[in-house]
């Protein structure tokens, strides 16, 4: 199956359970696409030791999950573009809607 995840919270335990939920279903051999927008693009400052967004980002990406990331949303917040929150577009979102399965949001 093929499952997109859209990201916008800057809750550290809410991006923590929705990375959470992206490798899980990745152990299950599903594809999976994030994609980070509006306050969900500061997930890698906002983790905390109980809720490590990078480290659960981290094992998401070496597991062959891929991530995008608003880039209207990480300029606005004048963040710079990395592998773990690339400078993606509006089409790059509606590509995986479109393609998705399922949609989760957080």
């Amino acid at each position: 199956m093929k499952i997109g995840i859209i990201i916008s919270s800057n809750d550290a335990e809410t991006c923590w359970n929705a990375l959470r939920y992206a490798n899980f279903a990745i152990g299950w051999e599903d594809e999976v696409k994030i994609f980070f927008m509006g306050k969900g693009v500061e997930y890698q400052k906002i983790g905390t030791e109980k809720f490590n967004t990078v480290e659960q980002a981290d094992k998401f990406l070496k597991s062959g999950g891929k991530i995008f990331a608003c880039g209207s949303c990480i300029k606005s917040r004048e963040q710079k573009s990395s592998e773990m929150c690339p400078i993606s577009t509006m089409k790059d979102m509606y590509d995986i809607v479109r393609e998705s399965d399922k949609v989760v949001a957080f």
